[in-house]
């Protein structure tokens, strides 16, 4: 859709696109700055990000809801240790409309293109709704909201149903059949347990055992949440101390693999506990370091995975066929419905529409390297933030933690330019292959490189592909303030 001929494109101050995690927290610390006159962009019909997207049973958290939740907006009424998807869904909306910024929100409304006209000095925007034009864009996409599916051979040929995690057909009852778990991910681990007792048999096809540790979810009691209520210190002490164990995995990422032993040892110890089979054992066993790929809290996957009606099978998928998956040896497993648990895409679609002064879009920028600077910026896209880019994401951290120390750094980064009257800001090209340069460094001896394994958190070459090697809260020191001097800044 295009604006109608003769008139022009809505124009605002600032586009936000996304509404989610990061959308919202950018949309209160922007109001809070004084700024007004910015929409956030949403292609879904409701806020919430990927937790409106993922609806599958047994969708929750990985990290503790106190920490996993904005500190400028504490919950004490947290139901669990770890918040369920409508949980935190409503935290979220409760967010938006106790700080007045859903009437920033434009839904159902996709992105075409954004592309920077360096003549204007502004962004164009197309989207599905009509056109726009921007001072700054900003993307608070988060880096899972494009499903993955392989393409294996004969795929197209199978007769029953199929859904992916990230768009569960809650319409399709499981009961009594037989289900193919393809993938064994984050997402993968929470909805099993829940269909496993109704399938007929459940087939889980496994390409690498994931290292599972202890959940230890607990309801809170309600005098936890009076007292959290009455004493805000309390869920701030409580908030710190789930930090500094989160934080403490850094530890075998990027300090020494050494560190490794003591988490490892928790995790055998679960499984011996949980898994009484030492044929079923030795197939969850992981064959590399834990941190090398995303360690899995759960205290309910090895037990739905021991019961009688689940096989566990880590041959290679060779076909598929209109009723049945073959592995590589030959076996064959009847089929009636596969549930996609196979994670996300490693770049947001998003990336192939956004292009930069040059002519290139973001993703053909990542073709070399994925490449940012603070994970907040990027060279040869003027005016444009981003939350959670290349190495402004952690491996041992909450995500909501280093994307509230963005969001500090881009607020501070538009009062800037408000205040010196700046109309267009660039990262440095120098400055931001010093920084990549620094990442590269800092990644060579860590844990997601010399680990043993093959995931999303390296790219095809085996470079790290965008976790941030160092402690979060040195990283938030390091954005505390925009550092105008690292970029080129005019007011023309």
């Amino acid at each position: 859709m295009s604006a109608p001929s003769g008139t022009d494109p809505e124009h605002r101050a600032i586009i936000v696109i996304g509404a989610g995690i990061a959308g919202i927290g950018l949309a209160v610390k922007l109001r809070e700055a004084g700024f007004d006159d910015f929409v956030l962009l949403e292609r879904a019909s409701r806020l919430g990000g990927t937790w409106q997207a993922n609806t599958y049973p047994g969708c929750a958290c990985d990290v503790p809801s106190h920490l996993y939740s904005y500190s400028f907006a504490p919950n004490p009424n947290w139901s669990r240790t770890y918040g369920s998807q409508p949980e935190i869904l409503a935290y979220l909306r409760s967010v938006a409309e106790r700080h007045d910024v859903v009437r920033h929100m434009r839904f159902d409304t996709p992105l075409i293109r954004a592309r920077w006209d360096e003549d204007a000095l502004r962004w164009r925007v197309e989207t599905e709704r009509g056109e726009f034009s921007a001072d700054v864009l900003i993307s608070a996409v988060g880096p899972f909201s494009e499903a993955k599916i392989p393409g294996f051979p004969g795929l197209s040929d199978f007769e029953g149903a199929q859904f992916h995690s990230l768009h569960w057909d809650h319409e399709h009852d499981l009961t009594g059949e037989r289900v193919a778990v393809i993938g064994t991910g984050a997402s993968a681990v929470q909805f099993i347990p829940e269909i496993q007792p109704i399938a007929r048999r459940l087939t889980v096809f496994q390409r690498s055992a994931p290292w599972i540790v202890s959940r230890m979810d607990r309801r809170t009691l309600g005098v936890e949440r009076a007292l959290l209520r009455r004493m805000p210190l309390l869920g701030k002490a409580m908030r710190g101390a789930y930090f500094a164990g989160i934080e403490s995995f850094g530890l075998v990422g990027f300090v020494d693999r050494r560190f490794r032993h003591p988490f490892q040892a928790l995790s055998r110890w679960q499984l011996h506990r949980q898994v009484r089979d030492p044929e079923l054992r030795e197939k969850l066993t992981p064959d590399y370091m834990i941190g090398c790929k995303r360690a899995i809290f759960s205290d309910a996957y090895y037990p739905a995975l021991a019961q009688d009606n689940v096989d566990v099978v880590t041959e290679r998928i060779a076909e598929i066929r209109p009723r049945s998956i073959v592995t590589g040896t030959g076996a064959e497993y009847p089929v009636d419905t596969i549930v996609w648990g196979t994670g996300f895409g490693a770049l947001p679609q998003l990336y192939e529409r956004i292009v930069g002064k040059d002519g290139r879009s973001i993703a053909e920028a990542y073709l070399d390297r994925p490449g940012s600077y603070l994970g907040a910026a990027a060279a040869g896209f003027p005016n444009m933030f981003c939350t959670l880019g290349p190495f402004g994401a952690a491996g041992n951290q909450s995500a909501i933690y280093m994307i509230e120390a963005q969001i500090g750094y881009i607020v501070d980064a538009l009062k800037t330019m408000r205040d010196k009257g700046i109309r267009r800001v660039e990262v440095r090209p120098g400055v931001q292959r010093s920084f990549l340069d620094e990442m590269e460094e800092r990644s060579r001896e860590t844990v997601w490189l010399k680990g043993g394994c093959d995931s999303y958190y390296t790219t095809a070459d085996g470079r790290n592909a965008g976790l941030y090697p160092d402690w979060s809260f040195q990283y938030r020191r390091r954005v505390a303030e925009f550092d105008v001097a690292s970029y080129e800044a005019s007011v023309r």
